[in-house]
């Protein structure tokens, strides 16, 4: 019952959190403008809340570290590669006329097709650990980026602006048609494979408990990965990468709740993952007047966060 009342009210701060969003500063001059606006925003930041931070969850407990994140297979990395390259071969006229639905699933469809990848020529093999993939995955992401930057050096300057607002996470212009598909995909990976929570609580014990207990390892792990690299390209393809979201969120929710139940700790994560976006989008709209992005606050709180962590680990 403890759980149970921990979730409902981390259900109640996002209600009350979603209300601000939504109501703050409405009139009756303004509301049939700004309401729906706000709605398709809410909409996306709970998307992306729900697919960072449940993914986060899995890749945790199926490479049993709570330091790791999607982040580090190199995906966010590659979505900055393939939209500086598309500037870069063809200039930023082909962005502004390519549609938000060939982006999208240019940028989707490369993403998993490299995750497919990376798994099928490493992971598969015989002799390969998990942690060789997520070793390549790290390495690969830093070639990405390397390579990103050195043709963003090369680029106009003006084509650069176009580039920069690509890095950074962004709730303010989301498209309906892209909110839509990525809705549908999320619900599929869900229904699919998230909610067998069963498997995870065993997966998350290690491999030789689970195999002792009739769980086929290599299997479940790829299908959890592959879910889980789908997952983390919709919502950095629809919203832009946020890096450090997925370890607090996660790390935050294993702290909260304090079991091994991933019904739960699914559950928490993406409640305090949708939280944090519904908050720091309000301070970046209503404080710091789009200032600045949300990705930097959550990156900068994440990046204190992630130090934390790792003097905590080694204290141990």
């Amino acid at each position: 019952m403890r759980l149970h009342r921990k979730i409902t009210a981390l259900g109640i701060l996002l209600l009350v959190s979603a209300a601000f969003f939504l109501l703050w500063g409405l009139n009756e001059n303004n509301w049939d403008y700004n309401l729906p606006r706000r709605t398709i925003r809410l909409l996306a930041i709970l998307l992306a809340g729900a697919g960072i931070g449940s993914s986060t969850i899995v890749f945790q407990s199926v490479t049993n570290n709570r330091l790791l994140t999607p982040g580090v297979m190199g995906l966010d990395s590659l979505y900055m590669f393939i939209q500086t390259l598309v500037i870069y071969m063809f200039g930023s006229k082909q962005i502004v006329t390519m549609t938000a639905m060939t982006d999208f699933v240019l940028s989707v469809g490369i993403m998993v097709l490299f995750s497919l990848g990376l798994f099928r020529f490493l992971f598969l093999k015989e002799d390969r650990k998990l942690f060789t993939v997520i070793l390549a995955g790290m390495i690969i992401g830093g070639l990405f980026g390397s390579m990103s930057t050195f043709m963003q050096v090369l680029i106009d300057p003006n084509e650069f602006l176009i580039v920069q607002d690509r890095m950074f996470a962004s709730f303010n212009n989301v498209n309906t048609s892209l909110l839509g598909i990525s809705a549908v995909i999320t619900g599929i990976i869900f229904a699919g494979g998230f909610l067998k929570t069963g498997q995870l609580d065993v997966l998350s014990l290690g491999r030789d408990i689970s195999v002792n207990l009739g769980i086929p390892y290599e299997k479940a792990v790829n299908k959890y990965m592959i879910f889980t690299a789908i997952l983390i390209s919709v919502t950095t393809a629809l919203t832009g990468p946020v890096t450090f979201l997925g370890l607090l969120t996660a790390n935050l929710s294993r702290q909260l709740l304090k079991t091994y139940k991933h019904s739960y700790l699914l559950t928490g994560a993406a409640l305090i993952s949708a939280c944090a976006l519904v908050f720091g989008q309000f301070i970046v709209e209503r404080v710091l007047v789009f200032n600045t992005t949300i990705s930097v606050i959550i990156n900068f709180v994440g990046g204190i966060y992630f130090i934390y962590l790792l003097i905590k680990e080694g204290k141990m």
